[in-house]
């Protein structure tokens, strides 16, 4: 903040009395959330904070006719909105920031799921099923034994 850099900062911290909140708010943070917090939260004060800064803080990704939005969590293909849900979000979100790149399911159910939360071994293949369904079912091509990667065109 002393450098006058404008991106915003959102505190994230196991200390949540009323001082160190007031503390870290008056040191420059935008806003402040102790532990737990939920990742859903996180993100929604992210989009806030980046809303007041007055721009986005993330730039619109795009691959293939596909426009995703991660400020806005929006996804639209040749301007059509399409509907996900978070998970199938997340999943798009990681293969269009890595074309070509295949993303193991570890990588992508790390992206998924808590560490608390118990995970089915077929978890990621039903997200990424339903993800085809909405988004063409050749646009994410599975590479056997590897994972999964945007098709290249």
């Amino acid at each position: 903040r002393r450098c006058q850099n404008p991106t915003p900062v959102l505190l994230l911290t196991a200390k949540d009395t009323v001082a160190d909140r007031i503390g870290g708010l008056d040191s420059g943070a935008d806003d402040y959330l102790g532990k737990p917090f939920d990742l859903d939260e996180v993100a929604a004060r992210l989009r806030a904070i980046s809303r007041r800064a007055g721009g986005r803080a993330t730039p619109t990704l795009s691959w293939n006719g596909i426009e995703l939005d991660p400020g806005r969590r929006t996804v639209e293909i040749d301007g059509n909105p399409i509907g996900l849900s978070r998970r199938e979000f997340s999943i798009l979100e990681a293969l269009i920031k890595h074309p070509g790149t295949v993303l193991s399911k570890d990588q992508l159910a790390d992206r998924l799921y808590g560490w608390e939360e118990d995970v089915e071994s077929n978890a990621v293949e039903v997200h990424v099923h339903h993800l085809r369904v909405k988004i063409g079912r050749d646009a994410i091509e599975t590479v056997r034994g590897l994972g999964y990667r945007l098709r290249s065109t």
